[in-house]
């Protein structure tokens, strides 16, 4: 089957850093993601870089992470203008600060369980940080899959990996996953303390695949609690979104060169499938209204992350089906075509029976009863739904739909009120309630 995606037939005030960099912990705010200071910049740049280094030497996250937040606020309070090797600065200032804790730990810190460092890897890192001249080394690979260790959960996986490897603030990781400051940064401590012990080394062979494999699961993870908020009233946090990308980005810049090809060409797909959706963002909501796709202004997506996407996949036209790969193919066929009408529902469907061939999900399944729908009538995207079961708002929400376009709007009705005493987004909520007034009967005349 030729999976070619065609190309897209449309076209596609800088303060002092103490100003703009907050204080604490948590020394940056990533909800803006334009405009950034020099220091935001570096932060967003080299803040797992440096983490890594300080963890190589010392072996202990909590003294690394917090010495290196000391190192951002005293950059943020004292820098005029940026020294001249901005990295070697902060990583000399976190390392005294983490010298600091430990003569006045003393014997306690010695007591502690230590990350287990290859001792090539810490004079390494010893001699890095003795040379302020020098390059920093690139160790992130090694923080990004000590973050994907086994001993942790998916969930407290993708909230470590957001807080050290991309220096996302704690709150905001608590807003990612709905919970107040308080009980993420206690999720966070428990994570830390489950790694205690662990090796901060890249595996080979399997493990190696098998850890990456998580770091993709939990970047997408992220990815799609931006772009479907569980609850609140945002329509999609595009920031969240956007930091998902920027670990997948990340992910691929640091693997080795070695790695097995399925491994890295699933990851590329998996960048084209993030930036294809991330690429509608402007489009997705008007006024604070959800926009669904046929009805969203093309002309309001980013076309050159679009051609970005497409590019990445053009290689991998007889890659083996893969799930990300799948995914993303679906989503270049939105994006190839210059209007909703002109979308090919038929290769749609044809990727979802490629997706329920890898792995039966009732995810899959929904997705695919609404492509049959566009492909053969909402009579046949009823029938499909038949048989799946899944939580949450969405497929009585589809079936509302489906029922609403037969005519069968008793039934729709009811559809429609299931579907929103299981919807706890407002925005969401707003666009349910207004498709149940259009399925309403109208009185006689």
């Amino acid at each position: 089957m030729d999976r070619r995606p065609a190309r897209p037939r449309h076209g596609g005030g800088a303060g002092t850093a103490a100003a703009t960099v907050g204080l604490g912990r948590d020394p940056a705010h990533h909800g803006r993601l334009s405009a950034l200071t020099p220091l935001e910049t570096l932060l967003r740049e080299e803040w797992g870089r440096l983490l890594a280094l300080l963890v190589a030497q010392f072996r202990r996250l909590d003294l690394a992470e917090d010495a290196l937040a000391d190192a951002f606020e005293a950059a943020a309070r004292t820098w005029d203008e940026p020294p001249d090797n901005p990295p070697a600065w902060l990583l000399t200032t976190a390392r005294r600060r983490v010298l600091d804790r430990l003569r006045t730990e003393g014997v306690a810190a010695r007591k502690r369980p230590l990350l287990v460092v290859d001792a090539g890897l810490t004079e390494e890192a010893q001699r890095v940080m003795a040379d302020a001249g020098e390059p920093v080394v690139d160790e992130r690979l090694r923080l990004v899959l000590l973050c994907a260790h086994p001993r942790l959960s998916r969930e407290a996986a993708a909230a470590l990996t957001l807080r050290l490897v991309l220096g996302v603030p704690t709150t905001d990781v608590a807003r990612l996953f709905l919970v107040p400051t308080a009980t993420m940064a206690a999720r966070l401590t428990r994570a830390r303390k489950k790694l205690a012990g662990a090796a901060f080394l890249v595996p080979s062979g399997a493990e190696l695949a098998s850890r990456v494999g998580v770091v993709a699961d939990v970047a997408y993870l992220a990815f799609t609690s931006g772009y479907a908020p569980g609850s609140g009233p945002d329509v999609l946090r595009a920031d969240v979104a956007a930091e998902a990308v920027r670990l997948v980005r990340v992910l691929r810049s640091v693997l080795p060169s070695d790695l097995e090809p399925g491994v890295r060409a699933e990851l590329d797909a998996l960048l084209a499938l993030m930036l294809l959706q991330h690429s509608r963002r402007d489009a997705r909501a008007v006024d604070g209204r959800l926009v669904l796709l046929p009805d969203q202004d093309r002309g309001r997506w980013h076309h050159d992350e679009a051609l970005e996407a497409l590019e990445l996949l053009r290689p991998l036209v007889h890659a083996p089906p893969a799930p990300y790969l799948l995914q993303a193919l679906v989503a270049a066929e939105h994006a190839i075509a210059p209007s909703a009408e002109e979308t090919c529902w038929a290769r749609i469907v044809e990727r979802y029976d490629e997706l329920l061939a890898l792995g039966d999900s009732p995810v899959v399944r929904l997705n695919r009863a609404v492509a049959l729908a566009e492909r053969d009538g909402p009579g046949a995207g009823l029938d499909a739904l038949d048989g799946v079961a899944l939580g949450g708002h969405r497929l009585p929400a589809v079936r509302a739909e489906l029922l609403a376009r037969l005519g069968r709007r008793d039934e729709a009705l009811q559809a429609y009120d299931a579907a929103l005493a299981l919807c706890d987004n407002a925005a969401e909520a707003a666009h349910l309630r207004g498709r149940r007034g259009l399925s309403r009967p109208r009185p006689p005349g």
